[in-house]
């Protein structure tokens, strides 16, 4: 079994102790070193070599923030970031994860957690996770390769109105942000995701999101009316499901229990979007572990054979778990790269 090397990066020498108990736990990962600050955790990074960085947002002389930027400049490995819950926290996570760290953990209960062992399983399964993943690959095929399927007959729709459905998880944000930067503002459909998120992060997304994007993005609110040429969030912590009103699609937020670990979980999401009645469906896979969507998908499918179920390629996905699983699972379900979907859905809509 390989070792992964770990280095821990946080001012709190409480946190560096803790969190370096907690890892060397593990038998897959060892921690090579620790540093107090950016400046510190960068000259590390090039002495020690390590496979995987833990970086703490918040930190005087260089933040996480600007330690990330560099790290991904000059020697891009997997990085998992240490966030409290506050605002700024879950802003700058998210700022994080688009620069291009790979996951995140949520410290229990701010910068100095003296609970943080509470989290201890969750640590090292992300750790590991992130290690076995290869931030340099993500995107290097981008525009210069084509799937497989990429050139093949799209189906034309029969209805008027289309939903767009997106499930994904851990590389979410900066390939939410790959699809939201390239729809245009009078995309003629709504657009409804959910990203694996504790709460009060999918706000900032959403907000981050919608800065950077012409389409509309936000925070989805219950009992809200969707619209063309907006994108949808599912709050974390909260399941979001669609139900039809009439002419119009709404949306509902409920607290049901999770759906095999997910709150929200993408194939309530699919499930509900499998009872709407003469709409075009579309549901999307990204990057993400498990298999979370598939079997929502699969209903989808056995309920409207006609709508179509995108997997994110293999050689984009951060993580090829859930589009793995869709295309394991569903029959004729499309493969795109990250660049194509945006254009895949334009596509599909405008027919």
């Amino acid at each position: 079994m390989k070792r992964y090397k770990v280095l821990i990066v946080d001012d709190s020498a409480f946190m560096r102790k803790v969190i370096s108990d907690i890892v060397q736990q593990s038998e897959q990962l060892e921690v090579v070193g620790t540093a107090r600050d950016g400046i510190d955790g960068l000259a590390k990074l090039n002495q020690l070599k390590p496979d995987v960085v833990t970086l703490d947002v918040e930190m005087p002389k260089m933040n996480g923030l600007e330690t990330l930027e560099r790290i991904m400049e000059s020697h891009p490995i997997p990085v998992v970031m240490l966030s409290s819950t506050t605002k700024v926290g879950a802003k700058e996570t998210v700022e994080a994860l688009r620069i291009g760290a790979v996951d995140f953990i949520s410290k229990p209960s701010g910068a100095i957690s003296l609970d943080i062992h509470k989290i201890a399983t969750e640590i090292t399964k992300k750790i590991i996770q992130a290690a076995e993943t290869s931030v340099t690959q993500q995107h290097q095929h981008l525009g210069n390769m084509f799937d497989i399927n990429s050139n093949e007959y799209l189906p034309r729709f029969t209805h008027k109105q289309t939903v767009v459905c997106i499930g994904v998880s851990t590389g979410g944000p900066k390939a939410l942000q790959h699809i939201t930067s390239q729809l245009p503002e009078n995309f003629q459909a709504p657009v409804v995701i959910v990203q694996h998120m504790p709460a009060r992060f999918t706000k900032s997304l959403a907000e981050r999101l919608d800065e950077l994007s012409s389409i509309k993005v936000r925070e989805a609110i219950n009992g809200e009316i969707l619209r063309n040429g907006v994108v949808y969030i599912a709050p974390g912590d909260f399941h979001l499901q669609l139900k039809q009103l009439n002419r119009s699609l709404a949306i509902n937020i409920n607290k049901e229990d999770p759906e095999k670990g997910h709150r929200p979980s993408v194939n309530k999401l699919f499930m509900s979007a499998s009872t709407l009645r003469n709409i075009n469906k579309i549901a999307v896979i990204l990057t993400g572990m498990g298999n979370d969507g598939t079997d929502g998908a699969k209903e989808l499918k056995r309920v409207d054979p006609d709508s179509v179920v995108i997997a994110e390629s293999q050689k984009t996905a951060l993580i090829y778990g859930m589009p793995k699983s869709i295309v394991e699972n569903i029959s004729g379900c499309l493969i795109r790269r990250l660049d194509e979907i945006a254009s895949t859905l334009v596509e599909l809509v405008d027919e």
